[in-house]
């Protein structure tokens, strides 16, 4: 009679070894978390004061990478995109390793500097929209309808009758009504005097011409949703 004590345990099928094994779960964790990121949500560090005071530099925002899934972009909505050649961000790409590690640890996990070329603006006009600045009062227009922007500080100067859009030397708020392309977006930062945006060489007298810059449908990350970052000033967005 054979003594069942003292018979090894049954071995466990190969998949299962693999599985319970400690760098099978870490790998499996990054895998998920890379999909979190590159499909579902995304953590961005706000760069620079050009959307304050909505975001202030080193913000964190959480980017919804799935909100525009059979949408687009509306006005108003504060959006992450990936800048193109015609933004002329004057960014070296001759960047050394060590800095490159840390800017993708920082694009992962929110805390640290993002892509050099990924900006954070709102969206003011949408494909086939016209928008023009300004009013008597100084508002800008989107198709012929003044906008109203409570969020925007620091504005250009603007006092009708003496520096508006009629003055010997036009105010810098101006520019011309332009019509926006297909899949193409205008974005303005909310600290307005203090944002390289879309309007951005456009502004004031004799514009040179092709001085539009466009975020465009490719080129979206997301729509920014929350302020998890710092926490005391937690916010929606």
């Amino acid at each position: 009679m054979t003594d069942t004590a003292t018979d090894a345990p049954p071995r466990k099928p190969w998949w299962r070894r693999v599985i319970g094994s400690v760098w099978f779960q870490v790998a499996a964790a990054f895998v998920v978390t890379g999909l979190i990121l590159s499909f579902v949500a995304k953590p961005y560090w706000v760069p620079s004061g050009s959307m304050e005071t909505t975001l202030q530099p080193g913000d964190r925002v959480m980017v919804n990478r799935l909100a525009y899934i059979g949408a687009s972009p509306g006005t108003g909505d504060i959006i992450v995109f990936d800048a193109g050649d015609t933004w002329d961000l004057g960014v070296s790409t001759d960047e050394n390793p060590i800095k490159s590690v840390l800017r993708w640890i920082g694009e992962v996990t929110g805390f640290g500097p993002s892509s050099a070329h990924t900006l954070i603006k709102r969206v003011i006009g949408t494909p086939g929209q016209t928008v023009e600045c300004c009013t008597d009062d100084g508002k800008l227009t989107i198709d012929g309808q003044p906008l109203d922007e409570p969020y925007v500080t620091n504005d250009f100067p603007f006092e009708p009758g003496q520096l508006d859009c009629e003055s010997d030397t036009p105010s810098v708020r101006c520019f011309d009504a332009v019509t926006v392309p297909d899949d193409s977006y205008l974005m303005l930062g909310d600290n307005r005097a203090n944002s390289s945006d879309s309007a951005a060489y456009c502004r004031g007298g004799a514009p040179p011409e092709d001085c539009w810059r466009w975020a465009t449908g490719p080129d979206v990350v997301g729509k920014a949703f929350v302020l998890f970052w710092p926490i005391t000033r937690w916010s929606g967005l």
